[in-house]
C-alpha cells in the first residue's frame, strides 16, 4: 500500500507535491521521494522514514520546476531498501520518466521473463519498474494516448499511477478500480492524489474521482482523457480501504470513509449487541468511527479507555519479544480508572494475526475491565491479498485456521463476534463494486502463481 500524488503546472510543484504527502503519511511509512521537472531534466530526493525525515528542505529548495510527483512507500512487493524507494526514475531518448504506482501487479512473472528474454535488465525488485520498461519499449510514444494505452493494457491486478513525462502528468487507474485516486484543482492547476484528504491540506478543490480503466494525460493548465479497452461487468474496489486504511476524512468510491465506518459500527450493533455492557470503547485510531456507530445504534456511553501515543510508527525497532511487548504498550495506554470493574464492548477494525488485538486485550484486563466483549467491523480475514494490502500468507491468518470460539480464547476475550459478509457488503452505496476476497477467497483478477513479495529477488 502507497501514497501518490502528482501536481501540474504549479510554481511550487515540488513543495505542494511535498504537503500533500503529509496527508498520505498513513499510506506509507517506510519511504517517501519527490520528483520534479525543470524543463531540462527531472530532479529527485527519496530516502527512507516518514515523510518529514526523508525530504528536508534543503533537498526540496532543488527541486525546480512546475510539475511534480511523489510517493510514500510501504512495501507490497520488492523488498524495503533504497533502491525501491520511488518515484521510479529513467530517462529514454532523451525524455525523462518517472512514475509513481500503488498496488500490486498480479502478472509480474511474465513480464519479467518476458522482458528479461528481450533484453531488459532490472535495477529493483518492485513491479514498478516493469512498467517503465514496457513504456520505453514501445513504438508509440509520440502519441501519449495511444501509448499508455497500450502499455497499461498489458498489466494485471491493481495499480493507481501518476507518471512525470517530460512536462506532462499522467494518472490511471486499473479496469477494476482497486485503488483510489482522484482529481483536483488547485488556483485552477490539476492535482492527482489518492485520497481527497491530500486535496484539503493544501486547500485543492476536490473535482471527481478517476473512473476504473481511465487515463488523464495534463499538458500544462489541459487536460485529456480516454480509458482502456478493457471493459469489465462490476468495479472490485478494496473493501478495506474503507474498513481500515483509507483516512476517514477521505471522499473514495463516491463516499466518505467516516460515514462509511460509522454505518458498519451501526450494522454490527444489529447483529451482534451487547445490551449489558457498561460502554462501548474503540481500539484507536482505526476502531473509533465504528464504536462510534456501535454505542449510538444501542444509545449506549461511549468512553476512551486507551490513549494511543501518536509518536511510534511502524518502523519502531523490536529486536526482542521484550522489546516487542514495551511497543504495544507505549502505543496505546489504557486508562484505569475508566476500565476497572466494567464490563466493556470494544470496537477493532478487523484481527489479522491475532497477536496484537492479544497484547492489546490483555492490557484492558489488567487495567481491571470484568468483561471484554470483542466486536469486529468486518468479516473474519482468511484468505491473504495479492492487490496491493500486505496481508500475510494464509497459514499466519488466525481466522484462516481458527474458528471464532478458538479465537476468542487466543486473544482472551469473554465473547468474539465479527460483522458478516452481508451486512459490511450491506452498508456500502453498491455492494458489486467491491472486491471482498481476504474474506471469501473469491478473487476477481488472476492471482500470481509465484506469491512471494520478494519475487524479482528470488529469481
Amino acid at each position: 500500500m502507497c501514497g501518490i500524488i502528482g501536481i501540474a503546472n504549479h510554481k511550487e510543484a515540488a513543495k505542494v507535491a511535498f504537503l500533500g504527502l503529509y496527508a498520505l503519511q498513513h499510506r506509507g511509512e517506510e519511504a517517501a521521494g519527490v520528483a520534479s521537472y525543470d524543463g531540462r531534466e527531472i530532479r529527485m530526493v527519496k530516502n527512507p522514514g516518514l515523510v518529514a525525515d526523508a525530504i528536508n528542505a534543503t533537498a526540496l529548495e532543488e527541486l525546480k520546476g512546475l510539475v511534480a510527483i511523489g510517493h510514500c512507500r510501504y512495501s507490497t512487493t520488492g523488498s524495503s531498501n533504497y533502491k525501491n524507494i520511488q518515484p521510479f526514475l529513467v530517462s529514454h531518448k532523451g525524455r525523462p520518466i518517472a512514475v509513481a504506482h500503488n498496488g500490486n501487479l498480479t502478472n509480474t512473472e511474465e513480464l519479467y521473463r518476458r522482458l528479461e528474454e528481450e533484453g531488459s535488465i532490472f535495477q529493483t525488485s518492485m513491479d514498478s519498474e516493469l512498467i517503465v520498461h514496457l513504456l520505453v519499449r514501445s513504438r508509440n510514444g509520440a502519441d501519449m494516448k495511444k501509448w499508455f494505452q497500450e502499455v497499461l493494457s498489458q498489466l494485471e491486478g491493481a495499480f493507481s499511477l501518476i507518471f512525470l513525462v517530460g512536462n506532462s502528468v499522467v494518472g490511471a487507474r486499473d479496469p477494476q478500480g482497486f485503488r483510489p485516486l482522484c482529481l483536483g484543482k488547485l488556483e485552477g492547476e490539476y492535482i492527482l492524489a489518492s485520497e481527497s484528504s491530500a486535496l484539503d491540506i493544501i486547500k485543492a478543490q476536490f473535482i471527481r474521482e478517476l473512473e476504473p480503466g481511465e487515463i488523464v494525460i495534463i499538458t500544462g493548465s489541459k487536460i485529456e482523457t480516454c480509458f482502456l479497452p478493457k471493459k469489465v461487468e462490476h468495479k472490485s474496489q478494496c473493501i478495506f480501504e474503507n474498513v481500515y486504511f483509507s483516512r476517514p476524512d477521505s471522499h473514495i468510491f463516491d463516499d466518505n470513509v467516516y460515514q462509511v465506518r460509522k454505518r458498519l459500527g451501526a450494522r454490527l450493533a444489529d447483529e451482534h449487541p451487547v445490551l449489558d455492557a457498561d460502554f462501548v470503547m474503540p481500539i484507536p485510531d482505526s476502531g473509533v468511527y465504528a464504536a462510534l456507530g456501535y454505542a449510538q445504534k444501542l444509545n449506549k456511553p461511549y468512553e476512551v479507555g486507551m490513549i494511543r501515543n501518536h509518536y511510534v510508527g511502524r518502523t519502531f525497532i523490536q529486536p526482542t519479544q521484550f522489546i516487542r511487548d514495551f511497543r504495544v504498550r507505549v502505543k496505546l495506554n489504557p486508562i484505569h480508572d475508566v476500565l476497572n470493574g466494567k464490563k466493556v464492548v470494544v470496537v477493532e477494525d478487523s484481527i489479522v494475526r491475532g497477536t496484537t488485538s492479544r497484547s492489546r486485550i490483555e492490557e484492558i484486563r489488567r487495567a481491571g475491565a470484568k468483561e471484554i466483549h470483542l466486536r469486529i467491523s468486518c468479516p473474519p480475514i482468511k484468505y491473504p491479498c495479492f492487490y496491493g494490502i500486505d496481508f500475510p500468507s494464509k497459514k499466519e491468518l488466525i481466522a484462516s485456521k481458527k474458528s471464532v470460539a478458538e479465537v476468542a480464547e487466543f486473544i482472551g476475550v469473554d465473547s468474539l463476534e465479527y460483522l458478516s459478509l452481508e451486512g459490511m457488503l450491506s452498508v456500502m452505496k453498491k455492494s458489486d463494486d467491491f472486491c471482498h476476497a481476504c474474506f471469501t477467497g473469491k478473487y476477481p483478477v488472476k492471482i500470481p502463481k509465484n506469491k512471494s513479495k520478494y519475487l524479482l529477488e528470488q529469481q
